[in-house]
């Protein structure tokens, strides 16, 4: 005979090992792989397909309206130009149920949403760099490559030089020293033929001088007098890898077009004057490669402060 205490026993552990072996049983069905229907896995993937493709070309359509319909509208490049199209990529959604059949755009999730945001995006960017660019298009302005600078001629006399927002100071031990101011001139398409007016003024001028009025290429003396100068005060930082350009560190690319000028002959003195001179430069272009604005113009003021130290002998 078996008692009442055994049998109890008996059948506690053999409940245990039953959930236990239950247990096993689920989690080794819910490591079996999903059955595979090829039937569905190939209509989700030409779902993918269509949503590629028509986010792509939405993309497409988008740049080309905004260059050639919207863009001739306005008399600059505005802010609208950026923000309408990234605005616009709430609609793909609605595209996609619109213009693709249901049994496929039932099947997309917030995941395709995303992505095709995004390649919206990148699509409407690619497309608008090759239409705003040369050789489609000039949209960019002719502009000074690395601000203003100085010749460095080893004169003892300059002791010191700062360059910080659009401001050159030089620091004299004294003023007799031969100031010759430089710039190069850059833009993406005939350089040459920009128009530019450079105004030079000083506190001690009743007026503003005229270092240079008309095209780029015309300016002769003062391109002569900066293919002269051999080394910059300042310069500009080379590239990344820090290689040696060939040019000089104001117009580092072989393209730019240098202009420079004295700056006691331009006063018509002796040697410079001391104090704040202001360096007024506008650029201008325009032509059939200027597109779509008709005229790309550039403005900017610089600085340059000479200061003199007193000698210490």
């Amino acid at each position: 005979m078996v008692d009442i205490d055994s049998a109890l026993r008996a059948s506690a552990y053999s409940g245990k090992k039953n959930r236990k072996s239950g247990e096993n049983n689920k989690d080794e069905k819910k490591k079996g792989l999903e059955p595979f229907d090829p039937r569905v896995h190939a209509t989700k993937e030409l779902a993918d397909a269509y949503s590629m493709w028509l986010v792509i070309i939405y993309g497409f359509l988008i740049s080309i309206l905004m260059r050639y319909v919207f863009m001739p509208t306005q008399d600059s490049l505005e802010s609208i130009m950026w923000l309408l199209p990234v605005m616009m990529t709430l609609t793909v959604p609605s595209l996609h149920k619109i213009l693709i059949p249901k049994k496929y755009s039932e099947l997309y999730t917030r995941g395709n949403w995303f992505r095709g945001g995004f390649l919206f995006i990148f699509s409407w960017l690619a497309l608008s760099f090759i239409l705003l660019n040369p050789p489609l298009a000039d949209i960019a302005s002719p502009t000074v490559a690395s601000g203003i600078d100085i010749q460095d001629n080893d004169d003892e006399a300059i002791i010191g030089y700062s360059w910080d927002n659009d401001i050159y100071e030089i620091n004299l031990k004294e003023d007799a020293t031969e100031i010759v101011l430089g710039m190069a001139i850059r833009d993406n398409v005939d350089v040459e033929n920009a128009r530019i007016l450079v105004k030079l003024n000083h506190n001690s001028l009743p007026e503003s001088i005229i270092l240079a009025n008309g095209t780029v290429i015309n300016q002769n003396e003062a391109i002569n007098k900066f293919n002269s100068v051999g080394q910059w005060l300042r310069g500009e930082d080379k590239n990344i890898e820090k290689e040696f350009t060939g040019e000089p560190d104001v117009a580092p690319n072989s393209e730019d077009i240098g202009l420079a000028w004295n700056l006691a002959e331009e006063l018509g003195k002796d040697n410079i004057n001391l104090g704040e001179y202001t360096i007024t430069i506008e650029i201008k272009e325009d032509g059939d490669h200027v597109k779509p604005f008709g005229e790309n113009t550039w403005e900017k003021t610089y600085k340059l402060k000479i200061t003199q130290t007193e000698s210490s002998d």
